[in-house]
């Protein structure tokens, strides 16, 4: 983010002008409303797509805000994920200590709902964005920053020059590793979520790295990844676990995709047998027989950093976009110090 003048958002007159049409039409055509033949009501979304015009369904606050309209925008994976609920509340409690509300909404990894919920958090003109981001191309979230929106990317972090807090995920994903390796482990497996999501990317560097500094070799065989529901990850950890030469202990690198390990494990009867490291904790984790041995990262003081440096972004901060890493830790239950031989 630069000090540069932003490009100033196209008006309603404008769209007119271009379209040759009065604002009255314009108004209707953006309000769905009827009595708009589909030939003006085609000039009309051609003239506000060439101009960039997107419809301010908050202005009747502006008016009482300065300019604002004391709401900012959070797009999560799927706000029903204990990570991403207990995110949501930690920007929440910053947000209503300024006197702005949180609209919340999930993507559901999906790159076209992702634009879809943007574009509808966008058109109620929200003073800010933390984003979740899905997929490759973040061109829209780009052009939004460029007029003056700001952005803050949260749990992942893709090349671009946008805010974002992340947890130290491959650092975790090898102290998870290294954790298991000292319990004796040699034929340790990996669970992993989609491929294409950064944060699964990260933890399989680290699992990469953590077999390389413990003298582990790494057995592609081992290797389960684009488990996205605890149903695949049950299903996957079952194939594992029932080969002729099973691994004596799983890193499950995501929370859903451990609590399908778990499934499978308990069905199994090895509850005692295979050593289980997750990443992210789980609710009542501690209570699991044995407890689960997890990395966890903090959801809250990940999303109260976002939304820090977000209002501070609202209120004039011009400085360079800056990425904030979270530590992770690791909690030692029971789980993951069991020893290859069931011990």
């Amino acid at each position: 983010m630069s000090g540069a003048r932003s490009p100033r958002r196209a008006t309603m007159r404008e769209v007119a002008a271009l379209a040759g049409v009065s604002i009255k039409t314009v108004s209707r055509v953006v309000r769905g409303e009827n009595g708009v033949s589909p030939a003006l009501a085609t000039r009309v979304t051609d003239a506000a797509a060439m101009l960039g015009y997107r419809h301010n369904l908050a202005a009747s606050t502006l008016r009482g805000h300065g300019q604002r309209t004391a709401a900012i925008g959070l797009v999560l994976m799927d706000v029903a994920n204990p990570y991403a609920s207990a995110l949501h509340r930690a920007v929440e409690d910053v947000a209503h200590g300024r006197g702005t509300l949180v609209f919340a909404v999930s993507s559901d990894e999906d790159p076209g709902r992702q634009r879809e919920v943007l574009d509808a958090l966008l058109s109620r003109r929200v003073d800010g964005l933390i984003v979740m981001p899905v997929g490759t191309d973040h061109a829209m979230l780009l052009q939004e920053q460029s007029r003056g929106t700001p952005i803050v990317f949260v749990d992942r972090r893709p090349a671009l020059d946008i805010d974002s807090v992340t947890a130290d995920n491959r650092d975790g994903a090898r102290r998870a590793v290294e954790h298991l390796a000292a319990q004796g482990h040699r034929r340790i497996a990996y669970l992993g979520d989609l491929r294409t999501i950064w944060t699964a990317a990260e933890r399989y560097a680290g699992y990469v790295e953590g077999l390389a500094h413990t003298g582990v070799p790494l057995d592609p065989a081992l290797v389960r990844a684009d488990l996205h529901s605890p149903a695949a990850a049950e299903s996957a950890t079952t194939a594992l676990l029932t080969r002729p030469d099973p691994p004596t202990a799983i890193f499950s690198a995501q929370n859903l995709v451990t609590v399908g390990a778990l499934r499978a494990i308990g069905r199994l009867g090895l509850s005692r047998t295979v050593a289980l490291v997750g990443f992210d904790d789980l609710p009542l984790a501690e209570l699991l027989a044995p407890a689960l041995t997890a990395i966890t990262q903090d959801p809250s003081v990940i999303g109260r950093t976002a939304a820090e440096i977000l209002f501070a972004r609202v209120d004039g901060d011009l400085s360079p976009p800056r990425h904030r890493v979270i530590p992770t830790r690791l909690l030692p239950r029971g789980s993951g110090e069991i020893a290859p031989d069931g011990g």
